[in-house]
């Protein structure tokens, strides 16, 4: 560890929650060891970055915190960032060579400070998604959701698994993190912010990001040697990985009591289509964590992207293109408005109806409804 960088975590073990499922605890089933590993990377999540020991010189902010904390650590968040790039006659240009796809709107000096450079003419806001449940959607078997994928569905509706190559172990797995579902395990997702969203390189992401691509001016403001995020010798842990181990262990929250207007809610929204996409229970496989193994995961997702047409934010990453969008899990979606990638909705009737693509028939659905039935089905989404 680069002595200036920080101090390592102090291994508090935080108390065991009374009842399980409030926001920002971590599993119930948690063992001794993964409830310390829970705790340290809680307080890593929350550790501010400095400029000694590693942020920038470009970056969106300095904590994971700072941008994860709607409805408790670790949740949504309106903050934004942008990505940028060209549509030409040969496709979509991610414009890397001039510091795309992802603007960084910070510096650690005004000179650093990056810009959508003139030749962009596609720009997208996506919103801080929530980090709830994390390693139990990581504990899905990309089989699983290969077999949803392959299932024919009514209504248009088809979904595709994103398959990427996990930077952590080198395998083709099915992507489930992300707008674009462009990452598939909680460490990678860990890794490619803290190099994307703090300019904190690490083992699997060693390089820096150069302002606007000018090797020139992070040769000039770059001031830790790289990589910036390197083992504590004695657990052998980067920071990384405790972030990580923070967003695996961390619970999902408990959905709201269930009422006669949600129960009339929640069959609606099978009955209007919304359940093909946002599925409602997945399952977890084996795993050498009693709190991962064999759950299941009520994240209302299946998280695949589809064709949501004018929805799409115009970005290609991997095998995403710009139309497709992975379904959002809506678990604790009462906590992350405004809704959709951009923030564009600020209400779930909003939403809903902004949906288009492979969502347009359950969205005209959902418009015909009565008052009534809209209000139960708004009721019951608005209580997971």
């Amino acid at each position: 560890m680069v002595p200036a960088r920080r101090s390592p975590p102090t291994n508090q073990r935080l108390p065991r929650p009374r009842p399980p499922g409030r926001v920002s605890d971590p599993l119930a089933e948690v063992s001794d060891a993964e409830l310390l590993a829970f705790s340290n990377g809680r307080q890593e999540f929350l550790r501010r970055e400095t400029p000694e020991g590693g942020l920038g010189p470009i970056f969106n902010h300095v904590s994971c915190a700072a941008c994860h904390f709607q409805g408790g650590l670790g949740g949504a968040g309106p903050i934004n960032v942008t990505r940028f790039g060209r549509n030409t006659a040969a496709g979509f240009d991610p414009l890397a060579s001039l510091g795309g796809s992802l603007l960084q709107v910070m510096s650690i000096v005004p000179a650093a400070r990056e810009f959508i450079p003139r030749e962009a003419n596609v720009q997208a806001r996506r919103q801080t998604t929530a980090l709830f449940g994390l390693g139990l959607i990581e504990a899905i078997p990309d089989e699983a959701l290969l077999a949803l994928a392959a299932v024919e569905k009514p209504d248009g509706v088809r979904g595709k698994a994103h398959l990427v190559t996990d930077i952590v172990s080198g395998e083709l797995r099915v992507g489930r993190f992300g707008w674009k579902s462009q990452q598939a395990t909680v460490l990678a997702f860990s890794a490619d912010a803290y190099v994307n969203e703090m300019g904190v390189t690490n083992r699997f992401f060693p390089e820096e990001n150069a302002p606007n691509g000018r090797a020139d001016l992070l040769a000039q403001h770059d001031r830790v040697a790289d990589p910036e995020d390197t083992a504590d010798p004695v657990t052998g842990l980067a920071d990384i990985d405790h972030s990580a181990n923070f967003m695996r262990f961390l619970a999902p929250p408990a959905p709201l009591p269930s009422t006669a207007g949600t129960e009339a809610g929640k069959a609606l929204f099978t009955t209007v289509g919304c359940a093909l996409c946002h599925v409602p229970e997945l399952t977890t496989g084996p795993n050498a964590s009693a709190a991962l193994a064999n759950k299941t995961v009520a994240l209302y997702s299946d998280l695949l992207l589809h064709d949501m047409g004018r929805l799409g934010d115009g970005i290609v990453q991997g095998q995403a293109s710009g139309r497709d969008m992975r379904t959002a899990p809506l678990w604790g979606i009462r906590f992350s408005a405004p809704y959709l990638h951009d923030g564009r909705a600020p209400n779930l009737q909003a939403a809903i109806m902004g949906h288009d693509g492979e969502g347009s028939v359950a969205r005209d659905r959902f418009a015909k409804l009565s008052a009534a039935d809209r209000a139960a089905l708004l009721q019951f989404v608005q209580s997971l």
